[in-house]
Formats: structure tokens, C-alpha cells, sequence
């Protein structure tokens, strides 16, 4: 059901219990908020992140609201939910407190989720952020199975920003191991996507990528 359809259920089970005696209905009302709950607090969660991505500010709230979502996932068993829950708390440690050691349990958690759900997108993520881990460790050629797994998913879904993203860390992987053609062709193909699903956040990455690396 919708988020507007579960809230009408608890309307309509609040009636049927005070007006026409019959209380069976609370017990499922009460469940399909908590799925609303957890939709809205993992929604928020994510509008969080962006402002940090944006401003560079931390509010902790964030974390707060992507473990309630996780929480009530987990006890509505909704596992595809309570999977892409984890990554963002794993997101939220790694990204906004750089903290990858206490992220890694949250995003293998979510990856086991993820793929018990059969939800290629955030086992995408996951797989993203895995990668930076494996990079930042120095572990290159694992970072690059995993930008490569997460990049496959990406492009079967047609998610060509998500797919513009990666391929800018597998240029930086690239540049690193004297691959410096591959490096070239990723960024040329990231710039591709990126103008065609007019992803201009992701093309400023592109620039900014292009300098750092010293490519054209």
C-alpha cells in the first residue's frame, strides 16, 4: 500500500474499533504506520545527507533517523528496507564522521540484506563504498572488483548518474596503477552520462577529477 492508503487503514481501524466495536484491525493499522515511520524516517535520513554533502555540517540526527528506520524495518521484516537502512548508517559513519572501521560491519550487513532481497541498487551502493574502503586501505585491486561489481549493477539498471559516479573512482583506481589510457576512457565515458542524464553535480567531479589527475 501507499504511505496515503496506510494512513486511511488507520483511519478506517480506528472507526471500526471506537464506532463499531471491532478492535481486530488495530494490530495491522499499527504496522502500517510503522512501515510509514520507517519510510519517512529513512527519507529525512537521506535529505540529511545531502545538506552535509552540500554544506559539510554534521547533524547527528541523521544517524538517529537512519537506525530508527532500520529498527522498524527489521521488526516489520522488511528486508529489502531494513538493508538499505544499514547502508546509510554505514554511509553516515564512513562519509560524514570518516570513520570506515565502525561503517564496515553496517555495510556487510547490508550487503547480506541487499542480496537476500534480490535489491541490485543498493548492493550498488554497498559495493561503492566498499571500494573506498578497499582504496583508502590501499587494497587496490580489491577496491577495483568492487567499483566493477557495483558499476555492472548500475549500468543493468540504467542508473547512468550512479554509473558516471564510479567510473570516476575507477579513473583515480586506474591512475594509481599506471593505467593512465583506462583512467581516460572512464572519465570520457563518465562525461558522457553525465551530460545525457544532465547529472551536473557529476560533472563538476569530472573537472575536478580531470585536474587532479592531470588527464585532458
Amino acid at each position: 500500500m501507499t504511505v496515503d492508503e496506510r494512513i486511511e487503514q488507520a483511519e478506517l481501524s480506528y472507526h471500526h474499533s471506537v464506532f463499531g466495536g471491532d478492535s481486530s484491525q488495530l494490530a495491522s493499522a499499527d504496522l502500517g504506520l510503522d512501515a510509514v515511520e520507517a519510510d519517512l524516517a529513512l527519507a529525512r535520513g537521506r535529505l540529511l545527507h545531502a545538506r552535509f554533502l552540500d554544506e559539510r555540517a554534521e547533524d547527528t540526527r541523521e544517524l538517529e533517523l537512519f537506525e530508527r528506520a532500520a529498527d522498524l524495518y527489521a521488526q516489520l521484516g522488511d528486508v529489502r528496507g531494513e538493508g538499505e537502512a544499514r547502508f546509510w548508517i554505514g554511509a553516515y559513519h564512513q562519509v560524514v564522521r570518516d570513520d570506515t572501521p565502525t561503517a564496515l560491519p553496517a555495510f556487510h550487513r547490508a550487503l547480506d540484506l541487499a542480496t537476500r532481497a534480490e535489491d541490485p541498487l543498493t548492493r550498488s551502493y554497498v559495493l561503492r563504498h566498499l571500494g573506498f574502503a578497499a582504496h583508502q586501505d590501499g587494497r587496490l585491486d580489491e577496491a577495483r572488483d568492487r567499483l566493477e561489481e557495483s558499476t555492472r549493477l548500475r549500468r543493468e539498471l540504467a542508473f547512468h548518474p550512479g554509473t558516471a559516479a564510479n567510473l570516476i573512482g575507477l579513473a583515480h583506481l586506474a591512475a594509481q596503477q599506471d593505467r593512465r589510457d583506462d583512467a581516460a576512457a572512464h572519465l570520457a565515458e563518465a562525461t558522457h552520462l553525465a551530460e545525457t542524464s544532465d547529472a551536473k553535480g557529476v560533472l563538476h567531479w569530472i573537472t575536478d577529477a580531470r585536474a587532479e589527475l592531470d588527464l585532458p
